[in-house]
């Protein structure tokens, strides 16, 4: 079958599309007039200090980071799939707001996304993702103690670099927070049943026989992966411009980005490497209104961790770091807190 044949299975799932589409709509309809986020600058992280960190295969990694290298405890903030830096502004400001001077924060727009460089098919894979998050840590932390939070895509993220780099866990680690993910694939359940998807097959082999016919079909492109993204963001009906936020965010990542990493999240397992993780504090953090991570994933997650905090967010989606941000927030004044604390405790057992 060629590529325009295949590109033509369009019209025939756009129903199935559309109805995903229609969700979103309802979800977002009938808000009320005044604007929560009105004056929300969600542009902020954008305008800390920048450096470039290259990974081992020579991608450019776009890092911000605010707060002083003196500071007692960093935490690395890494995005989801088809996000940036910018999806954890709501945290941003309450981490400043809450810990000041005592938390440095580290964001990076992981490859293929946001500022940062791209990198061909064979690289977009989970593993590598966990490679690039061990560089950025090389990079901006190269002492003291580290929290990792991941959200989706990012969170499996940390889980591979449990995998391939357990020594951090146990020199600079002190602590994960999994938001939203999964350390095995999406192929059988949440999003991974609407991935089995003849379009989205036919754009896979379009990215790989024809990647320039992909990129000028830009407006088939996201008929086809962006509403189901879109349907699944939000759980309740969400102030305007967050639903604006998050649409940015999706419409800016290249399609290529799009196509190329839905097979290492349809497939990858780094289950291997949860006993890792068990070395810290964790937080395995969901909403019970998420399509693309159900809740039973997380729990299933936490189930493989003993001593990890699990908390269910009552109606949230996929985006809970935006939806029900002080939940969120919360959640992670707990888990630095449980950081500094295990941070204590191994220098004075190293003193012992």
């Amino acid at each position: 079958m060629t590529v325009l044949s295949r590109m033509g299975l369009l019209g025939a799932s756009l129903l199935t599309l559309a109805s995903s589409a229609g969700l979103y709509a309802v979800r977002t309809a009938g808000m009320p007039a005044h604007e929560i986020y009105g004056d929300e600058d969600f542009d902020a992280i954008l305008r800390l200090p920048t450096r470039i960190v290259n990974t081992e295969d020579g991608v450019p990694l776009v890092v911000r980071e605010a707060g002083s290298s003196l500071s007692p405890m960093t935490v690395v903030f890494v995005h989801g799939y088809c996000l940036r830096m910018q999806s954890w502004h709501l945290q941003y400001r309450h981490l400043q707001e809450r810990w000041g001077r005592d938390v440095r924060m580290v964001f990076y727009d992981q490859r293929g996304h946001g500022e940062s460089g791209s990198s061909n098919s064979r690289s977009c894979t989970i593993a590598q993702l966990g490679r690039d998050l061990g560089s950025v840590i090389d990079a901006t932390a190269p002492r003291g103690p580290v929290v990792v939070v991941g959200h989706s895509m990012g969170g499996m993220s940390a889980i591979a670099l449990a995998a391939q780099r357990p020594d951090l866990f146990e020199s600079r680690i002190v602590g994960v927070g999994l938001l939203a993910t999964t350390a095995a694939g999406l192929s059988k359940t949440g999003i991974g049943r609407n991935l089995e998807n003849p379009v989205i097959d036919a754009f896979r082999y379009a990215a790989r026989t024809a990647p320039g016919f992909v990129q000028h079909a830009r407006g088939m492109a996201r008929a086809v992966v962006t509403p189901i993204l879109r349907a699944a963001s939000y759980g309740t009906v969400v102030a305007p411009r967050l639903v604006e936020l998050s649409d940015r965010m999706l419409d800016e990542t290249s399609v290529l980005t799009i196509v190329n990493f839905l097979r290492t999240l349809e497939l990858h397992d780094e289950s291997a490497a949860l006993p890792v993780l068990e070395r810290v504090p964790t937080l395995v953090l969901c909403g019970d209104a998420d399509m693309v991570i159900p809740f039973s994933s997380s729990e299933e997650l936490a189930a493989a961790l003993p001593g990890t905090e699990l908390k269910r967010v009552r109606g949230a989606g996929h985006l809970v770091q935006l939806e029900f941000p002080e939940v969120v927030d919360r959640a992670l004044d707990r888990l630095i807190q449980r950081a500094f604390a295990h941070d204590v405790s191994k220098r004075r057992a190293a003193i012992v």
